[in-house]
């Protein structure tokens, strides 16, 4: 606008040089020192419609459309002095960036250029399009702006990386339409967890990020962190589902713990895997020996994948009794990995970070397979309980796969039980329960594993006909001395009885326990105190001892 004109009478009089301005897209108002508008082109007037601007001062135009920000546009019209471009925002939520220059012969000009399209296209660029929350990029432009003012003044800021624990289930079983609905559920928490002041963003899939200013650290990142993990770990009910899931947080606050925006983001990151590996549901801050466990972290996901490949994987069987006989009426696969260097990892590690780094289809099958090949040999044909993630559902093949392994092994369908947990009937489509109904066609039996635990509901009994409910562990724990377990216990043995389902407990590791299960109606048990998990030889030796037993 530096070339508009030299003068005032130029805008003013009918000069060629003034012949474009009444087309030009940009508003153009000549003003003189008191703030009163002499003119304006065609653009400008339609800007401020219906009121007139010729002959109102500046205040009441701008007071007309709620403009907000024209304060340093006053003060450039007041001293006489060009003003940087600044921004007025409408009530309508029109953005207008305005710029003031003085004329030689008085007065000034100022240009008002519309950009609400422009910023709101920035922004957009700046959101997550499902949550609308902050996306990568925007937090990481935020976080650099947040380091420079804490070299400035000192402030620390705080940044929480934030996972979402056992979310990956529920979007696998219930489909992506109520996942994304569960993570805006999520996103509305985030909000009402943080202050205005405060920059949450979600970085994709399950994780997030918070920055955190203006508040004395650790303190605030520690409160935020503990307020975060109880918020999103309450239940959320989404089209008639109760679903539970929770937050692992990781903490690094800068500049104790990273002063570039690299250094810090890898910190948060190693403390919310310090967090997850602590058992997640949980927040940890970042301390400098974390950065020595990462490489191993990595390395051990590199072996994970190699794992079956160079046969380190190993199947122990538990076995299980009947109450009423007390005998071996089955054994339940459990796997175990031997580690080269680590020795054997348990499976509660092996399950999840297989889930994680998406394998766990091809551990599932190898465990199916084995457990087929070897239960078709035992001298006694008992039964087998495999069990199955939630994942193997995906793709349509899993009911191919099984009559493979049968067929493959030759073991009688009828000796083959799959355990499933409740995730895997939460999504109630027609190929889930078309899979289902082909493994009852072949004589396959299915359990429900882990009841009472997870989404917990009722209604998914109605959803197949399990052959068993197997009881979870943290109901028969110290069963023997909690009465409301009691309680429980005979309520669900009661409702299976009722629907032709059998029980088994898991998890009896005592004789008080052992007298309970068997006082409440259950069937069959389960756990140390009957057997602990045995290699395949002895198992074989274990039943091969049953047989002479009964012969003898």
């Amino acid at each position: 606008m530096q070339n508009i004109a030299e003068d005032k009478q130029t805008f003013i009089g009918p000069q060629p040089r003034s012949a474009a301005l009444p087309e030009m897209a940009t508003a153009v108002l000549i003003v003189d020192e008191g703030r009163q508008v002499e003119y304006v082109n065609a653009s400008a007037r339609e800007l401020f419609l219906p009121v007139e601007p010729i002959g109102c001062t500046l205040t009441a135009l701008f007071t007309s459309c709620g403009a907000t920000g024209g304060d340093e546009v006053f003060a450039g019209v007041d001293s006489g002095v060009a003003s940087t471009p600044v921004r007025l925002r409408l009530t309508d939520d029109r953005l207008l960036d305005c710029t003031l220059r003085p004329l030689s012969s008085g007065g000034f000009v100022l240009s008002m250029d519309d950009v609400t399209t422009y910023v709101r296209n920035a922004e957009m660029a700046e959101r997550d399009a499902l949550t609308g929350l902050a996306n990568r990029k925007a937090l990481r432009d935020r976080l650099v702006e947040r380091l420079t003012n804490v070299a400035r003044t000192g402030q620390a800021t705080a940044l929480l990386y934030i996972d979402l624990d056992r979310f990956k289930a529920v979007n696998d079983t219930l489909g992506h339409p109520i996942g994304d609905t569960l993570l805006r559920k999520v996103a509305e928490r985030f909000k009402s967890a943080t202050r205005d002041g405060d920059i949450v963003a979600r970085l994709g899939g399950d994780e997030f990020a918070v920055i955190q200013s203006d508040t004395p650290q650790p303190a605030g990142a520690q409160a935020l962190a503990t307020r975060l993990v109880d918020l999103i770990g309450r239940a959320y009910a989404i089209d008639g589902h109760l679903l539970h899931i929770g937050a692992s947080v990781g903490v690094a606050i800068a500049p104790i713990d990273g002063r570039e925006p690299d250094v810090l983001l890898k910190n948060a990151d190693l403390a919310l895997y310090r967090a997850k590996a602590e058992g997640r549901g949980c927040y940890r801050m970042f301390a400098p020996e974390m950065a020595e466990h990462l490489p191993a972290r990595r390395l051990l996901e590199t072996d994970l994948r190699r794992a079956l490949a160079l046969k380190q994987m190993q199947l122990l069987y538990q076995p299980q009794y009947d109450l009423a006989s007390n005998v071996i009426i089955g054994f339940e696969a459990l796997i175990r990995w031997h580690h080269p260097t680590r020795g054997v990892v348990p499976p509660e590690e092996v399950i999840p970070l297989a889930e994680e780094i998406g394998i766990i289809g091809a551990i599932g099958e190898w465990v199916l397979r084995t457990a087929c090949k070897q239960a078709a040999a035992w001298p006694v044909p008992v039964t087998i309980a495999v069990n199955l993630s939630p994942v193997q559902f995906r793709g349509g093949r899993l009911a191919e796969t099984v009559t493979s392994a049968l067929a493959q092994s030759q073991l009688d369908a009828h000796r083959l039980e799959l355990e499933i947990t409740e995730g895997a009937l939460l999504n109630d489509t027609s190929d889930v329960l078309k899979t289902l109904n082909r493994l009852r066609e072949v004589g396959v039996a299915v359990t429900m594993d882990d009841f009472g635990t997870g989404y917990s509901s009722l209604g998914y009994l109605q959803k197949f006909p399990f052959d068993k409910i197997k009881i979870d562990q943290c109901f028969v724990r110290d069963i023997d001395s909690h009465v409301e377990r009691q309680a429980i216990f005979r309520a669900v043995t009661g409702l299976a009885a009722a629907l032709r389902m059998k029980t088994i407990a898991e998890g009896v590791e005592t004789e008080g326990e052992l007298a309970c299960v068997r006082a409440a109606g259950c069937d069959e048990v389960q756990g140390y105190l009957t057997g602990r998990p045995i290699s395949a030889e002895a198992t074989m030796a274990l039943l091969a001892s049953t047989c002479s037993a009964e012969a003898a």
